[in-house]
């Protein structure tokens, strides 16, 4: 055991924290408003908006591609994947969903950098509606408290 845990409100204390945010423009009304919330749940947290960098990519399998550039700058304590993949009548959903997730686990494992995973993954738009403001602001509140855990841990 490493000690006293700290509680989780500690670790959700933003103030002094860099964020990298990656949205795909696919599905853009969904990713915009998984963005927004993630941008207010920062800002609750303490996360300063000048602190706050936020690119955008064409499709959830492009995101990897800008978070490994993120990650590479050594500036972020922490970044969020923000995407909608809608299941179609094609297995196209299947290999979007899977590789975007897997390329995003890798990449926080190859960088130790936390990653917050927001890449939606539905059956319809009405799923990823009833997610989208939700599913936001858990990845805020994730990348933060990970940063801190991560930064505990080493």
């Amino acid at each position: 055991m490493f000690g006293a845990e700290k509680g989780s409100t500690d670790r959700l204390d933003g103030r002094k924290l860099s964020i990298g945010m990656v949205q795909s423009r696919f599905n853009e009304d969904i990713t915009n408003a998984l963005a927004e919330a993630c941008r207010q749940e920062l800002a609750a947290l303490g996360v300063e908006e000048k602190n706050i960098m936020q690119v955008k990519v064409p499709g959830a399998l492009e995101i990897p591609c800008a978070l490994q550039a993120l990650a590479e700058t050594g500036n972020y304590d922490a970044l969020v994947a923000l995407g909608c993949i809608i299941r179609g009548e094609t297995y196209h959903f299947e290999l979007v969903a899977n590789e975007s997730g897997a390329a995003v686990t890798r990449l926080a494992l190859d960088y130790r950098l936390p990653i917050a995973n927001a890449i939606l993954t539905t059956e319809n738009l009405a799923q990823a509606q009833v997610r989208q403001h939700e599913k936001g602001r858990d990845a805020a509140r994730v990348a933060v408290e990970m940063a801190h855990l991560l930064d505990e841990l080493s």
